[in-house]
């Protein structure tokens, strides 16, 4: 639980308020000593004890100087006038708000906290940012009373220094920075950089306080410009979309053609691979041939022309042979493998 302003003493009814109901009480009897010294000891016991609640630490001050620190329960002490006693919540974590105000803390489920954002807060939230540019920064400061002595006594207005301070160092922290970064990814940079600052400057004031949070509520430019920036932000929605779009093609186009790449590079060097084989290969069979050529010309260049003809003839269908000096009809055989020997008369 949460509050934003804490009490600086007991609710206990004040002696004015005791006085007067002891005095109504008295009206219808005649004042005398008597009377007197009944509302003396009323008064000395009804300011002689107090009551710390288990959320509170109470301080005892006596004629100004504090004399020892209560905790939760019920205590004594020295009548009105000599002791007092203050109470802090020190087990409560407190918080200030900038730029809005809680209205209402809704303890219904599903029913929404009621926050009031008024033109009033402004003053507390239009910052400027680095490039220039103004936005509205909402954001609250939680924090416990860590030594309720220095809190009382160390500052005069401590709730105050808390607020001057955290409102002094945002300003910074945000100046600092482009009006973009804190709009969207710098918030959490900002918020921890400015409760380390905060926090150092209260420790030097030594006010007894520790926060315990420091948290940007909500980031938005002035409604002035919403339209503008609204409008800014689609453009640069539509530019990040285009950009992953490319990319997404990137990605599955230059792998692809990489690919290519590499199976023609492939291909290449195969077909270079074979044909420098083949060469080889012929080469070292014209140098076989050519030995046994250099041995034996004829028979060598006789069987080089039968192993050609036997070639060239074996891809052949049909032969037909003619001599130019037969007047008659010439035979004719056909080199088919499966037909059988046969003539046929044919004019030349």
């Amino acid at each position: 639980m949460t509050e934003r302003n804490q009490p600086l003493g007991g609710s206990k009814p004040t002696l004015d308020d005791v006085l007067k109901k002891i005095r109504k009480q008295f009206e219808k009897f005649k004042g005398g000593p008597v009377l007197i010294l009944v509302v003396a000891v009323v008064v000395v016991l009804w300011t002689s004890w107090f009551t710390v609640q288990p959320e509170e630490t109470g301080i005892v001050q006596r004629f100004g100087k504090v004399m020892r620190t209560a905790d939760p329960g019920l205590h004594f002490k020295f009548p009105y006038g000599i002791e007092k006693v203050s109470l802090l919540p020190t087990a409560r974590v407190l918080k200030e708000e900038f730029g809005f105000r809680t209205v209402a803390v809704s303890t219904v489920p599903g029913e929404k906290t009621r926050y009031d954002t008024r033109g009033a807060y402004k003053d507390e939230s239009l910052m400027l940012t680095g490039d220039l540019n103004v936005i509205d920064v909402q954001w609250i400061v939680q924090y416990r009373i860590e030594d309720p002595i220095r809190y009382l006594f160390q500052v005069r207005d401590t709730s105050k220094t808390i607020r001057d301070t955290s409102e002094a160092v945002m300003r910074r922290a945000v100046g600092n920075r482009l009006g973009s970064d804190v709009l969207t990814t710098g918030r959490v940079a900002v918020a921890s950089e400015a409760k380390n600052e905060i926090q150092k400057i209260l420790t030097t004031y030594e006010s007894g306080v520790r926060l315990v949070t420091v948290e940007l509520q909500d980031v938005t430019p002035p409604d002035t410009v919403k339209p503008a920036f609204n409008e800014v932000n689609e453009s640069r929605q539509d530019k990040e979309q285009t950009i992953n779009k490319a990319q997404e093609q990137a990605n599955r186009e230059i792998p692809k053609a990489r690919g290519v790449a590499t199976q023609s590079i492939s291909e290449a060097e195969g077909y270079a691979l074979e044909r420098v084989n083949r060469a080889q290969g012929e080469a070292t069979r014209f140098e076989a041939i050519l030995g046994q050529y250099e041995q034996a010309p004829q028979v060598t260049r006789r069987r080089l022309y039968l192993e050609a003809m036997t070639g060239f003839l074996s891809a052949m269908k049909g032969l037909y042979i003619v001599d130019k000096d037969q007047k008659a009809m010439v035979p004719w055989l056909p080199l088919e493998s499966s037909g059988q020997p046969s003539t046929q008369g044919r004019q030349p």
